[in-house]
This record gives structure tokens, sequence and C-alpha cells, in this order.
């Protein structure tokens, strides 16, 4: 007889003692089983502390519904499988909420970036309201430097002036800039 088989011969007996009322056979079973319980539990769910709710909820039904198991020589399979059946619940229960909150930070991602948008395309709205405020040289170079990204060396050859008039330009607009949006309140 190999070791498997007495092993399965010990648990059917066990299982015979406790559906006769021998509440000790009972924690033997599970000193024998806890642990094969427990990894096998924590295949599925890859998580030791639910793991162990799982053994903990299965031990509940295995000790309600033993009385019913017909053939005692497959208490470990039969086990395996209530154990087996509640990691499965939990990961259907947990994949739910996974994609529930998969699905709500994408939704909450997609209200930021919309909201993101709409604040970009407001402020771009009030700057450019507030550069047409600006005297024309002031605009040009504000639009060839942040627009056209040229730099201040190319504005001083497209406009002719001195790259000095280009940066003190770029200065003064920027200060008047700050000034109209903070007059209109729309400085943060």
């Amino acid at each position: 007889m190999s070791s498997k088989q007495t092993h399965k011969i010990f648990d059917a007996l066990l299982v015979l003692q406790y559906q006769s009322g021998n509440d000790k056979a009972a924690t033997l079973l599970i000193k024998r089983w806890n642990s094969r319980l427990y990894r096998h539990a924590c295949w599925y769910t890859k998580n030791e502390e639910i793991s162990k709710d799982i053994v903990q909820e299965s031990w509940t039904k295995i000790l309600q519904k033993i009385n019913e198991l017909k053939n005692p020589n497959t208490f470990g399979s039969w086990a395996l499988t209530i154990v087996t059946r509640k990691a499965i619940d939990w990961q259907r229960k947990h994949k739910k909420t996974s994609d529930f909150k998969k699905e709500f930070q994408h939704q909450q991602n997609n209200e930021k970036i919309t909201v993101e948008i709409t604040n970009r395309e407001e402020t771009v709205v009030l700057i450019r309201k507030a550069i047409k405020e600006l005297p024309e040289k002031q605009q040009i170079v504000l639009r060839l430097f942040y627009v056209e990204e040229y730099s201040v060396k190319e504005i001083s050859d497209i406009i002719q002036v001195s790259v000095g008039t280009v940066k003190s330009r770029l200065f003064t607009a920027r200060e008047q800039l700050k000034l109209i949006l903070k007059n209109k309140n729309y400085e943060k």
C-alpha cells in the first residue's frame, strides 16, 4: 500500500469518526489538510490574507456538509473542490471590483484631461485677448518667440532690430501681460 493510499484511508477514518460525533476527528482533519488547502487557495488568489479567509470559510462549509459526504475516501478532492469554488468566486468578485475600479479610474482620468484641456483652451483664449491689447511691436516679438519659436538672435535678424531691443520688448510684453491678466482677475 502506498503512502498516498494510507493517507486517504486515515482521512476516511477521520471523516467517519466526525460523522459519528467525534469532534476531535475534525481537529485532526484540519491539522492534516489546512496547509494544503491554504496553498491551493494561494495559487488562485496570490494573496496570503485572502487565502486564509477562503480556507477558514471553506472549513466552515466542509464541517457543515461533511455528513453529506457519501464516500469518505474522496474527502481530499471534495475539500479541495470547496476551496477551489470559493477561490474562483473570490477571483470573479475581485475581477468585477478591479474592472470597476479600472473603469472608474479611466473615467476620472478622462474627466481630468477634459477639464485640463478646457482650462488650457480657456487660458489660451484669455492670453490671446490680452496679447491683442499690447502694442504691435510687442505682439510681433511674442509671436515670433513663443509661437514660431525663433531665438532672440533670429528675431533680431527678422525684424531688423538689435538683440537688446528684442529682449527689452519681450520683457516689457511679459510684464504688461501679467498686469493685464491680473487686472482682469485671470492670473492664478
